[in-house]
């Protein structure tokens, strides 16, 4: 049987975008399979009383700007040197989750979320403004028309909503987060964990 890996994903979080490419690496060296997850990070934090690093930590002296070195030498060694903060961060992602959702719900997840990280991730796509947002999705041969319209729906409303809970009672409770199994691996540092894991299992 093939492994699995499910992530956990939101575009709103700049380590989505980070433990994307070498995660992808690692399911090409494992012939693992790669299932992505749609939640909503606000949400999460919400039900589990979590927040954002950056908020967080604010008040701890040295901790955000030690993190910041962190996040550098992790995009020096996987050579992400593409990477940079888009500038409306933190945005509301909930109209991108949406329509994520509906995006997987027609097995193309993996697809949606190629298209749409280079633009927010490297390329400061305005995620604030729909037509923006409409021209990267029909970019990548997407019907935007139908994926806007379904974002509307209480169908994908409530999936999103039921993937954000289910997420949160099985122990997730930010991203990324990646599931093999019942095994849970929080943080893009855990790459060499899941790597492992997926050849364990494999």
């Amino acid at each position: 049987m093939t492994a699995r890996a499910q992530l956990l994903f939101d575009f709103v979080s700049p380590n989505a975008y980070l433990i994307w490419w070498p995660m992808r690496d690692i399911i090409r060296r494992t012939g693992a399979e790669l299932d992505v997850l749609p939640v909503f990070l606000g949400g999460m934090h919400k039900l589990t009383g979590n927040a954002p690093p950056m908020i967080r930590d604010r008040e701890v002296k040295g901790k955000n700007e030690y993190a910041m070195l962190e996040l550098e030498r992790f995009v020096r060694k996987h050579e992400l040197s593409d990477f940079k903060m888009n500038p409306n961060f933190p945005f509301n992602s909930i109209l991108l989750q949406r329509m994520l959702f509906a995006a997987d719900q027609d097995g193309r997840g993996v697809q949606f979320v190629e298209t749409l990280l280079p633009k927010i991730w490297e390329q400061g796509l305005d995620v604030t403004d729909p037509e923006a947002v409409g021209a990267a999705v029909a970019a990548g041969g997407f019907d935007v028309e139908d994926l806007f319209r379904r974002a509307q729906t209480d169908e994908v409303k409530e999936g999103l909503f039921a993937n954000t809970e289910n997420a949160v009672e099985r122990g997730a409770f930010g991203i990324p987060t990646v599931f093999i199994g019942d095994e849970m691996f929080f943080g893009k540092e855990r790459l060499e964990q899941i790597e492992a894991e997926l050849d364990r299992v494999g």
